[in-house]
């Protein structure tokens, strides 16, 4: 949950001409590896930690996730790298005081390692819902990571792009959004998140999926698997309790 500062990241970056993908929205997640038994403690304190930011009406906001495993995940929109020089608890910590350091020193009792970094929205390789969808019954998530070597990169773009190609023209149900890694990443990754109401509905739609998808889909996906170097699956939830937007 710190805000680091970033200014000579900027000049690095700068010093490179590394262009910002505007076109994508990039989102600052923060990752909390939070240990099993400390559970319990990291929820209250991140309960509080809300309601300080409700009544000191704090200008920033983030949606909250939280893998099964206890992986919490606060999850920030931004325009741009500048952004990330920003401190937008300086005046709450200024009003608060010595709540506001205690507060985080409790925080950091509760995990031993946690970080920051970006992701990028894909949009062109997402499959999302028909605009006027309502999705805001559906917060329980099943992630997929898949892991590529760099040099692969542009293969595995084209195979998820064949992928949703394929969702599209078979009509399927089961939309996605698809995010890649980015600056403070140690490794090159696509993200896929898959909403559902629930761990049930989403296997069952899953299921269905594959009979709309029929044999075909093989032949798709392997256009996908062959330069994946690992994958990982989790589930989790998107916890609206603990996420936030000022008023």
């Amino acid at each position: 949950m710190k805000t680091i500062k970033l200014s000579f990241v900027l000049a690095v970056l700068l010093s490179l001409n590394v262009t910002f993908l505007s076109a994508q929205q990039a989102f600052q997640i923060h990752q909390d590896n939070v240990k099993p038994s400390k559970s319990a403690d990291y929820e209250k304190i991140a309960k509080e930690f809300n309601e300080a930011s409700t009544e000191y009406n704090l200008q920033t906001s983030w949606v909250t996730a939280m893998r099964d495993d206890f992986t919490y995940y606060y999850i920030t929109p931004i325009e741009n790298f500048a952004e990330l020089d920003k401190n937008p608890f300086e005046d709450m910590a200024k009003a608060m005081g010595e709540k506001f350091s205690e507060m985080f020193k409790n925080f950091d009792k509760c995990y031993d390692s946690h970080g920051t970094y970006l992701l990028y929205k894909i949009d062109d390789l997402s499959y999302k819902a028909p605009e006027g969808t309502d999705l805001s019954d559906q917060n329980y998530r099943k992630w997929i990571l898949m892991y590529y070597k760099p040099k692969n990169g542009a293969k595995l773009k084209e195979g998820l792009k064949a992928v949703k190609d394929m969702f599209v023209s078979k009509g399927s149900k089961e939309y996605y959004n698809v995010y890649q890694s980015g600056f403070g990443t140690m490794e090159s990754y696509y993200l896929i998140s898959v909403p559902a109401k629930s761990e049930v509905e989403g296997a069952q739609r899953a299921k269905a999926n594959q009979d709309v998808l029929g044999p075909d889909r093989y032949e798709t996906f392997d256009k996908v698997i062959k330069y994946v170097e690992k994958m990982e699956e989790y589930s989790g939830w998107i916890r609206t309790d603990l996420s936030y937007s000022p008023k």
